[in-house]
Formats: structure tokens, C-alpha cells, sequence
């Protein structure tokens, strides 16, 4: 098959990691791939410099940015639609709010024959939206959803989502988890003390960690909150926020505001191949982001084997099983998260069993070959089915 993914930069994410995996292990089965992608800028680094390793071509369209500008769209949708047309793909698979949007009306337009297939890695509507954006992104979607033959979600959740908006229809959806390669988390283990000792934490020190980008809706701000109270009742507890971003320098003043500036690491930008060596030096995995798919930092810390406290936010509640894999507690809810934190640290016969236990369920939810399988299997399906199953309703 001749097939092109979509998505509208390449920082280092869930989602484009999610996409990268997915290009590379198509390209091993024998398909011919494109990936054609924005301009990559921002604090958050790059992973383009993956791709041609992988055999996959890398596409770049300037004018497919993130942010709304009616001209760059227009340019952007341009430039699809002929690079679609005189490509003549079998399949058309984007990523992300932006290149889903223009990326499926340029594919259906420009080759009516194609297959399109849209991977909602996260929702693009979401409640803490102001109300006219909210509304404006789910109208897009509904109206991207009439040129879509099928959605893939990285959890039930983002289905359970998009359907009650009235985006397609059930049959067109089908939750594929976004794998990753399991193994480098187990081998990492091995050398957690030495990990430890290059970031200065004694043996006898626990370790809280949060994977993420320093931006907004992460919630990294909640969490600190939480330590201060942590670090007075567990003063051998300390922080590690992997992760960069635009609100390191608030954050960094919130640390000296709470005076715990000396127990909390903030790593800066870290490679993707790196993380596992971060989750190694974790005791307890937080996530507080109020915003999510189905987040794979959780699913990265479970597969090291750390229990996980999260705010209930969208995907988390498929990973974090209250008392099996970790704790759920409202978001912004800085009292609980407190607790919770502190009862795994002094419980830390508890905290290893459910780390164990969510290590076992991601070994079977998150394999990349599954991933890759799972969607070139939806692939042919999908061919096998032409004329398409959607149409406007």
C-alpha cells in the first residue's frame, strides 16, 4: 500500500511518537510511507531527525502550523490537496486537531478513491476551553467527520467522547492502544541506582516523578503544591519533573516560593530514549495534567513498574485502577493527591505490588508490534470494504 500520515509537528509527545512508531513499522512491512508534517519549533525538542533512518519519506509544509491563521490554512489545505493528487495514496491517516481537519478535507476532495483514517490521540475539544472555541473545534470535527471512513482512538474514552459530540458513527471507531517498546523500561531497572547517583538522590531518598511538557493544563504547578506538603511530612521525598517547556521559569519560582527549591530536579529536555532511565529512578509516578487522550506517560511509568496517582481525567482511569495500578483523585485536588502520595511512600510494600500490577497490564496492551499490526489489519479492512462506509449524514 501507498500510504501518507498527516500530522502538524513532529516535537517529542505522545502523539508523535504514537505516529513515528506507527510510520516505522509499516515501512518494515513492505509499505511504501510518507510522513508529512509542519514546521517543528518550540521548546518541547524534535524527533525528525528519527524519520529518514526509518526508510519513510519526510514531507514538510510550511504553512501547516498549529495555531489558527485563516491564510496559513487555506496554503496548507492547498498544498495537501495537489501533494495528495499527484501522489495517489491508498490510504490518507492523519494526527492531531489541526492536520486532521485540513488533512481529511484535502484527502477526500483531492482522491475520493482513498481511504481516510483519523487518529484521535486526544480530544480537541475539552471543558476548560473557553465556551465559542469549544464549539467551533467540535463543529470541525463533525464536519471533518463526514470525510472520514474511520477514527482510531488511543482509549475508549476519546470513542465514548467524539460519539456523544455527534462526530460518526459508532462502526467507525476502533480504539488501537499507542504502543511503544516495553523492553527498555525492564532493562532499565538494572541500573536505577546508578541513574540515581548521576541526579545526586541518595539511596535512602524516595522519589516522586511527573513526565511532561512544562505548559499549560500539565498541572505541574498542582503537584508542587502537593509536595510542599509532602516534603514536610516525608523529608526524604524529593521531585523529578522530566520535561521542559514555557512555564519552567513560573514553576522554578514556585519551588522557592514553597521552599523546596533543594528537593525537586527539573531535568530539562530529555530525549525519548531516555525516559526509561528516569522512570528506573522513580519510586511514584504523578500525573497531573487536566488535559488528555489516554496519557502515555502513565502508561511509561507502569511499565517500569512504578504505581501511578493521576488526576481523573479523560484515558487515565483505563491504566490507573484505584487500589490495583495506582490512585485516581479529582483534578485540582491538591489535599488528595497529598495523600495519596504520602501513603505510598510509607507504604512501600503497596506501592511495589501495584506498580507490578500495572507493569503486567501494559506488557499486554502496549506492545508496538500490536499497534502497527492492529492498524495495517484496520488498513485492509478498510480497502477490502470500498466504496467507503462514511457519507455526510
Amino acid at each position: 500500500m501507498k500510504i501518507a500520515h498527516v500530522i502538524t509537528r513532529l516535537i517529542v509527545g505522545g502523539a508523535q511518537e504514537n505516529t513515528i512508531f506507527t510510520v516505522e513499522g509499516l515501512a518494515k512491512r513492505g509499505h511504501q510511507v510518507d510522513l508529512i508534517t509542519g514546521p517543528t519549533t518550540g521548546p518541547e525538542g524534535s524527533l525528525e531527525q528519527r524519520v529518514p533512518a526509518s526508510g519513510v519519506r519526510l514531507l514538510r509544509i510550511r504553512h501547516l502550523v498549529r495555531n489558527i491563521n485563516l491564510i496559513s490554512d487555506c496554503l496548507a489545505f492547498r498544498k495537501l490537496f495537489c501533494l495528495f493528487r499527484k501522489e495517489r495514496y491508498d490510504i490518507i491517516h492523519t494526527h492531531s486537531a489541526k492536520a486532521g481537519i485540513i488533512g481529511r478535507l484535502a484527502g477526500r476532495l483531492a482522491l475520493p478513491e482513498a481511504v481516510v483514517i483519523h487518529t484521535i490521540h486526544g480530544p480537541s475539544f475539552y471543558p476548560y476551553q473557553p465556551v465559542m472555541l469549544r464549539f467551533l473545534y467540535t463543529l470541525a470535527e463533525r464536519i471533518a467527520g463526514w470525510f472520514t471512513d474511520y477514527f482510531i482512538c488511543v482509549g475508549e474514552v476519546m470513542k465514548e467522547t467524539y460519539v456523544k459530540a455527534g462526530i460518526g458513527q459508532p462502526s467507525q471507531y476502533r480504539v488501537i492502544y499507542s504502543g511503544f517498546d516495553l523492553l527498555p523500561y525492564l532493562a532499565a531497572e538494572t541500573n536505577r541506582q546508578t541513574f540515581r547517583q548521576r541526579l545526586n538522590i541518595r539511596e535512602d531518598e524516595r522519589v516522586i516523578g511527573m513526565i511532561g511538557r512544562l505548559f499549560p493544563l500539565k498541572g505541574q504547578e498542582y503537584l508542587l503544591a502537593a509536595f510542599s506538603r509532602v516534603a514536610r511530612a516525608f523529608p526524604k521525598a524529593k521531585l523529578l519533573l522530566v520535561g521542559d517547556g514555557i512555564l519552567r521559569p513560573q514553576l522554578e519560582s514556585q519551588t522557592e516560593r514553597y521552599g523546596i527549591q533543594d528537593k525537586v530536579i527539573f531535568s530539562g529536555l530529555v530525549r525519548p530514549e531516555e525516559i526509561p532511565e528516569y522512570v528506573a529512578v522513580m519510586d511514584i509516578v504523578a500525573h497531573t495534567s487536566f488535559r488528555e487522550g489516554l496519557p502515555k506517560a502513565v502508561a511509561q511509568g507502569l511499565a517500569g513498574g512504578k504505581p501511578v496517582v493521576a488526576f481523573d481525567v479523560d484515558g487515565a482511569r483505563e491504566l490507573v485502577k484505584n487500589g490495583e495500578t495506582g490512585y485516581l483523585v479529582s483534578p485540582g485536588d491538591t489535599a488528595s493527591l497529598t495523600d495519596y502520595l504520602l501513603r505510598l511512600l510509607k507504604e512501600p510494600e503497596e506501592a511495589r505490588s501495584l506498580g507490578k500490577t500495572g507493569q503486567r497490564l501494559v506488557s499486554k496492551l502496549f506492545p508496538v508490534e500490536k499497534m502497527v499490526e492492529d492498524i495495517e489489519a484496520l488498513y485492509f479492512t478498510a480497502i477490502h470494504q470500498r466504496p467507503r462506509l462514511s457519507a455526510p449524514n
